[in-house]
């Protein structure tokens, strides 16, 4: 189990709910980008950002952090908000999403934000970018112990350069990355089950040489535990399975792969009429930070 207090449970939580607020905020505002896979997340960014991960938000560039790579870039909206919450920029910036020179594009991109470790875009590529970068600093002979997270898509999985990274990753033992799945079972097209069938899943990536678990990727406490787990583990590279609800903290829209690409006010209307999208989808999480809190709106 975690060592983590009730209290910075809690914590975490509230900062996952204010993180799933502004994401619904800034894509509002940008009239474009992706919704489920964001929601969906927001636990696991959380928990990252205000608990397992060694990094400095006033100086993102120092040396001993870890690294964190977004290989599927599109989810970046709870990148960008977790990180604003944890400091790197302010709140307001996050209201800049995806228009003209600004430094949050619509996928990361390394060289506009400082604490971005890489660019993302094409789906498949992070594990590789995460390997390379443990193999550099195994060849830097460093003695600092830093860990090198890969956040994956489950989707992704149909790219087969992301095997030939966790082969190559599996066979140099690279025991400072951990990769955590998105496991939530859409893609942009419909189920993962329908489109590529990815189990057995946890038995493929153990047959690459790694250490595999497998988590509710909404338990703070489970996540956390999954992180030190795999911290722990020193001959192999580990993967954490975190499965997600997508859309999660909006039951009208979760678990629906058809809000993977589309923001508030251009999805699905047979539930919600497109220009009621955004207040409702607010409405909705902010009625949840009673239940977190244990105070009333």
């Amino acid at each position: 189990m975690s060592g983590m207090t009730d209290e910075q449970v809690k914590m975490i939580e509230e900062k996952a709910l204010s993180i799933r607020e502004s994401i619904i905020e800034m894509l509002i505002e940008a009239g474009s980008g992706h919704t489920a896979g964001p929601l969906g997340m927001a636990d696991v960014f959380a928990t990252l950002y205000f608990h397992a991960l060694r990094h400095d938000s006033k100086n993102p560039d120092w040396a001993e952090r870890d690294r964190v790579v977004l290989s599927n870039g599109h989810i970046c909206p709870v990148q960008y908000a977790a990180m604003a919450h944890a400091g790197y920029f302010p709140l307001e910036e996050l209201k800049t999403l995806r228009k003209f020179h600004t430094r949050l594009q619509g996928h990361p991109h390394r060289e506009y934000l400082p604490g971005v470790e890489a660019s993302s875009g094409p789906l498949g590529s992070g594990l590789g970018q995460a390997v390379g970068m443990s193999i550099a600093e195994r060849m830097d002979n460093t003695q600092t112990q830093k860990f090198f997270y890969a956040l994956l898509s489950d989707g992704e999985h149909d790219c087969g350069v992301m095997w030939e990274a966790a082969m190559l990753a599996g066979k140099e033992k690279l025991h400072n990355i951990i990769a955590i799945v998105d496991r939530n079972n859409i893609q942009i097209d419909g189920l993962t089950s329908d489109i590529m069938p990815l189990e057995p899943l946890h038995e493929k990536w153990a047959a690459f040489n790694w250490h595999v678990q497998e988590v509710d990727g909404h338990g703070i406490a489970a996540i956390s535990a999954a992180i030190d787990e795999a911290k722990s583990v020193s001959n192999k590279p580990s993967v954490i399975l975190a499965h997600t609800i997508p859309g999660k903290g909006i039951p009208e829209i979760e678990r629906d792969y058809r809000w993977h690409g589309d923001p508030p006010g251009k999805g699905p209307t047979d539930k919600i009429p497109a220009d009621k999208q955004g207040e409702f989808f607010l409405h909705e999480l902010r009625s949840l930070r009673g239940k977190i809190t244990g105070e009333h709106e």
